[in-house]
């Protein structure tokens, strides 16, 4: 008897983080690539995109959450329904980066699972002088620590943007 290992043909992404980090910017930025620089408040909104990885097509379904948190049953559902999480902050803004830290320990809780595909995105790099969050300091929590992958982007400046869904991609289809 021979088994059988089906790739996932479809993905459930979800973008958590603070209001104002640059969640939505960065899925459409993925989606569409463009940019709005004025600041739109989500409640929670669904997109979907057919994605090539590897010569085989997935259908993404990403999620984009609120920045507020009166939303907790929703968030609960999105987390229980979702294969990998993107948690968003702003290197300016070293607050979001402790809602990072919390919503890391909520997905955990809920999914019950130290190895749940989890990216961890620093954006706005390009606002250069007004970062108060050390992209070093942040690597080596979330890399030797957390054992989940990091990187820095800019939804602006179309930094990352791509390398970041290519790494949730890749962590929700191999696990």
């Amino acid at each position: 008897m021979s088994l059988e290992v089906k790739e996932k043909t479809e993905v459930r992404l979800v973008f958590l983080g603070a209001a104002g980090v640059g969640k939505t910017a960065l899925i459409q930025r993925f989606l569409k690539d463009t940019f709005e620089p004025k600041h739109r408040r989500t409640v929670e909104e669904l997109h979907r995109k057919v994605y090539e990885v590897g010569g085989i097509k997935v259908t993404i379904n990403i999620m984009d959450t609120s920045g507020s948190y009166s939303f907790p049953a929703m968030r609960k559902l999105s987390i229980q329904n979702s294969d990998a999480f993107a948690l968003v902050y702003a290197v300016d803004d070293p607050s979001s980066l402790e809602a990072v830290k919390q919503l890391r320990e909520e997905i955990l809780e809920v999914k019950e699972d130290k190895f749940t595909p989890i990216v961890v995105i620093g954006n706005k790099i390009d606002r250069h002088n007004e970062r108060q969050v050390s992209s070093e300091d942040v690597l080596s929590t979330v890399e030797l620590d957390w054992n989940h992958s990091f990187l820095e982007s800019s939804a602006k400046d179309n930094v990352n943007v791509l390398e970041a869904f290519r790494e949730l991609l890749q962590q929700a289809t191999c696990q």
